[in-house]
């Protein structure tokens, strides 16, 4: 009777136990969220860059003039350029610091020396009296340092090629030196010394980027670039005559460059985002 007895409470007690996980194991799972995706690095497009040009020039002017020209013409004197007064082409060197704001703008500050280029200028002139009449030739050279401030917009990115369109203001040094004006029918010539001036420049940019690494671009551009006016120093004859104030005056200087550079840029491109991890699934406890 006993044994029968302890049977019995055994399995009562087995049943009991056993009833709660058979209904646990009725209940469904709880879903395993999983945590979004990371989002990809953004692109570093702000930074700091240095950059370095050289090039070549090729430079016009409105026209030359002084005191005397303009006496002449007003006491009825014809005067007439046989070629127009032009420079010879030139180099140029310089260097820069900018700043990358974000995928299409970027803006820098530029210095540069445009080295010396030769002047030439002929004219003949016939006076009111027609026995009046006589040449001259005019030689000189010509220098800048250039000073601007651009901003440019860059046009998108092809295969590491990238146009670009901008515009830059600042001042430019402009340098007459060796002025000499040679009035062919008497020999006699008058010569100027060095001057300098400074003008206001501004110019329009237009090229093509090609990214070397992450943080090295070459850069081929042109550009537009209005450098103002330029006189030499007071005209004075070989004999030491000099009857009035009479430089030589350039008027409306400009240019246009081509140049080839480099920009390199400080830090490069983001990191690239960590693979995604998840943890391991959230242990429910009921």
């Amino acid at each position: 009777m006993l044994k029968r007895a302890t049977l019995a409470l055994a399995a009562s007690v087995t049943a009991l136990t056993a009833a709660p996980a058979v209904f646990a194991a009725d209940l469904p799972l709880p879903p395993i969220v999983e945590p979004e995706p990371l989002p990809p690095a953004a692109p570093s497009f702000s930074g700091w860059y240095l950059r370095g040009d050289i090039g070549i020039t090729n430079q016009r002017l409105d026209k030359i003039t002084s005191s005397l020209i303009d006496q002449a013409i007003a006491n009825g004197d014809t005067v007439s350029f046989v070629n127009d007064p032009e420079f010879d082409s030139g180099g140029f060197a310089g260097v820069g610091i900018g700043y990358q704001i974000n995928p299409w703008a970027r803006v820098d500050l530029t210095g540069e020396y445009r080295g010396k280029t030769s002047f030439s200028a002929f004219d003949t002139y016939v006076g009111a009296d027609p026995a009046f009449v006589g040449s001259n030739e005019y030689e000189a050279m010509k220098s800048e340092w250039l000073f601007l401030a651009n901003a440019y917009v860059d046009l998108g990115s092809w295969h590491g090629f990238s146009p670009y369109v901008g515009a830059g203001i600042g001042a430019s040094r402009n340098t007459i030196s060796g002025m000499r004006d040679i009035n062919t029918p008497n020999g006699y010539t008058s010569y100027g010394g060095d001057h300098s001036e400074w003008n206001l420049a501004w110019a329009l940019h237009a090229g093509l980027a090609y990214q070397v690494t992450p943080n090295l671009a070459l850069d081929l551009g042109y550009r537009y670039v209005n450098l103002g006016d330029a006189e030499s120093a007071d005209m004075v004859g070989y004999d030491g005559n000099n009857d009035s104030v009479n430089p030589i005056k350039f008027k409306d200087i400009d240019s246009h460059d081509v140049k080839l550079g480099v920009r390199y840029t400080f830090g490069g491109p983001a990191a690239e985002p960590d693979p995604m991890y998840y943890g391991e699934p959230a242990v429910v406890k009921y």
